[in-house]
C-alpha cells in the first residue's frame, strides 16, 4: 500500500510530505479514545475481527514497536528489526480483557511517543534502512509510511 491509495480505506500514503507524519500520527491516535467510550468496544462484531478494544491495543503497541524502530535506524547502521508476532502478543496480553480508560490513555501516549520519534529524524537520517526479521527492507521514510497507513487503517476499521 506505499504506492498506491488503500483500496478499503483510501489512503495514499505515497504523497504524504514526512514532515506531516508527527501530526498524522497524534491525528489518527486521538481517534482512539473516543472510540473506545462506546458501550460495546469490548465487544467483537464476529468471531473473526476484532473489537475496538483489541484494535486499540494492537495500534498502541504498534507505536511502541515503530517508535523503538525508528529510534534504532537513527542509532545504528542498518539494523535487523527483531520479530513481532502481533497475533501471540494480542493472546499473551489478553487484549480482549484490558481496560478501555486505560487503553485510551495508553494508545495516545504510545502515538505521542512515535510523533516525537519521527519529529527527530534529521534530513539526512530519512534514507537509513532496517530490515525485519522476514527480510523486508524500510528506509525511515518507508517505514513512516507503512506505519502511517497501519494507523488510518485501524482508525477505518473502528469507525468505517
Amino acid at each position: 500500500m506505499l504506492g498506491q491509495s488503500c483500496p478499503e480505506c483510501g489512503l495514499d500514503v505515497a504523497g504524504l510530505d514526512p514532515m506531516a507524519f508527527p501530526a498524522l500520527i497524534r491525528d489518527a491516535c486521538s481517534r482512539f479514545p473516543d472510540v473506545l467510550e462506546r458501550p460495546r468496544a469490548a465487544t467483537r462484531a464476529t468471531t473473526t475481527t476484532w473489537s475496538a478494544l483489541e484494535y486499540a491495543c494492537h495500534v498502541r503497541d504498534v507505536c511502541r514497536v515503530f517508535t523503538e524502530r525508528v529510534e534504532l535506524m537513527r542509532r545504528e547502521p542498518a539494523p535487523r528489526f527483531a520479530n513481532w508476532d502481533q497475533d501471540a502478543t494480542a493472546r499473551e496480553q489478553r487484549y480482549w480483557a484490558q481496560d478501555p480508560q486505560q487503553v485510551a490513555a495508553e494508545v495516545t501516549a504510545a502515538g505521542e511517543g512515535a510523533a516525537l520519534a519521527f519529529t527527530r529524524v534529521r534530513d539526512d537520517e530519512w534514507s537509513r534502512t532496517g530490515t525485519r526479521s522476514n527480510g523486508s527492507q524500510f528506509t525511515v521514510e518507508s517505514l513512516g509510511r507503512y506505519f502511517l497507513h497501519d494507523l488510518f487503517h485501524h482508525v477505518w476499521d473502528v469507525t468505517g
